[in-house]
């Protein structure tokens, strides 16, 4: 498979062009379609009352869609699934799994990707599924940031899975159930027959940012919750490590709402934080329940999260580092081949947190090649370093070995 970069640009260009486009169109028409309603109206995603009588993975429902809404050369399923969330609560999500109506010339059996779209949400409608399945609103801003990676990973030929790994409750910054999302939905799309994946075909998985947390967290459970679903390469890139140094960079500034996502999302997944909140901002809770990241960060230009705080210094407070603690990366490492990636300028996640984080895995026995980039900022670097991820895959789905211990640089 020719990889030359002239090749490679020309193809990435026209993923960017397509993902502008998108954007624009999403803008532009107000609302959503008539015809398609927001994942809590859609009887699609509601739970079976069945649902016990299931195993994790095993699939609920599915339904064929045209992805984006549009006559692309694309066969695409919503596929609902049985998984367990962080609570141990049985739980239904749903995916996205699609493949190339193009016959897998590569060696092997046709690889599967688990692509993690960072969600960055506290509602479904911002759900990956929901943008892919054709919305019109502003809800489908990240998804549509991530076009360029899936039409680059699809022309290569790969299937692609797209869990909507936060799950009906939406819980951002969930690590376990997240990566028994990511997990599960991995075990679905192998199930589904139409896909046409094998217990041949390789696997893989890869996200950015938001995406790369629940890749991570899959990853760091896969040995105990999934042991027989194999990984033979995994990308991340832009990785959330450390958030309070996330919460605390962008406070004050132009994404200081995602510092309110974090806020929102930690207390949602652990309620004691709210007793570290002023009156403002147990109202905020509710006043943005349903908020997409991109949302928060119109809502909450150059806000600060003191502002909703019962004492100062919140981001440091027992409360809210309590909150934080078991959500981070790092308790485990993961067993299968990494390669890691991150700005060393990064504007959105201190790249202090990712050094450390390499440093911990590298610790714990992991095999991993780790990208300090010179790049400069998050999403710059989400497209210039997308080459080295895309060949990792590459080279690890058509079987060449990686050499086990840690690889810097």
């Amino acid at each position: 498979m020719r990889r030359d970069g002239a090749w490679f640009r020309h193809w990435w260009r026209v993923g960017l062009i397509g993902a502008v486009t998108l954007l624009a169109a999403a803008i532009a028409v107000p609302g959503t379609r008539a015809d398609l309603p927001v994942p809590d109206d859609d009887p699609f995603y509601a739970m079976p009352i069945d649902l016990g009588e299931y195993g994790n993975g095993a699939i609920l429902d599915s339904r064929p869609i045209s992805v984006f809404g549009l006559p692309l050369p694309i066969a695409g399923w919503q596929v609902k699934y049985r998984t367990t969330d962080s609570a141990g609560e049985g739980a239904a999500d749903v995916a996205t799994v699609m493949t190339p109506l193009i016959p897998w010339n590569g060696p092997g059996d046709r690889p599967l990707l688990s692509y993690q779209i960072a969600e960055d949400s506290l509602g479904t409608r911002c759900a990956p599924s929901f943008a892919l399945r054709g919305a019109r609103d502003t809800a489908i801003t990240n998804t549509v940031l991530d076009v360029p990676f899936l039409i680059e990973a699809l022309r290569r030929g790969w299937a692609v899975v797209v869990p909507d790994y936060e799950g009906a409750q939406s819980r951002f910054f969930d690590g376990v159930n997240s990566g028994r999302g990511v997990l599960d939905g991995v075990r679905a799309a192998k199930a589904f027959a139409p896909l046409g994946i094998t217990d041949a075909s390789p696997l893989g998985a890869w996200g950015y940012s938001g995406g790369a947390f629940a890749t991570l967290w899959a990853m760091q459970l896969r040995a105990s919750y999934a042991p027989e679903v194999w990984f033979a390469g995994v990308t991340s890139g832009g990785v959330p490590a450390d958030i309070p140094a996330i919460a605390r960079g962008v406070d004050g500034g132009v994404r200081a709402g995602l510092g309110i996502l974090i806020l929102i999302a930690m207390t949602r997944n652990d309620p004691r934080l709210a007793d570290a909140l002023d009156d403002s901002g147990r109202a905020l809770l509710d006043q943005e329940a349903a908020a997409c990241g991109s949302d928060l960060v119109v809502h909450h230009l150059y806000g600060h999260l003191d502002d909703y705080s019962a004492a100062p210094d919140l981001v440091d407070s027992r409360e809210f580092r309590s909150a934080t603690d078991h959500q981070e990366l790092g308790g485990w490492a993961p067993d299968v081949p990494l390669y890691l990636y991150h700005s060393n300028s990064d504007d959105v996640i201190p790249s202090a947190g990712f050094s450390a984080l390499v440093d911990r895995y590298c610790a714990l026995g992991a095999t991993l090649t780790a990208v300090h980039s010179t790049i400069p900022g998050h999403n710059p670097a989400a497209i210039g370093e997308a080459l080295g991820a895309m060949n990792f895959l590459s080279d690890r789905f058509a079987g060449e070995p990686v050499a086990a211990g840690c690889t810097v640089r």
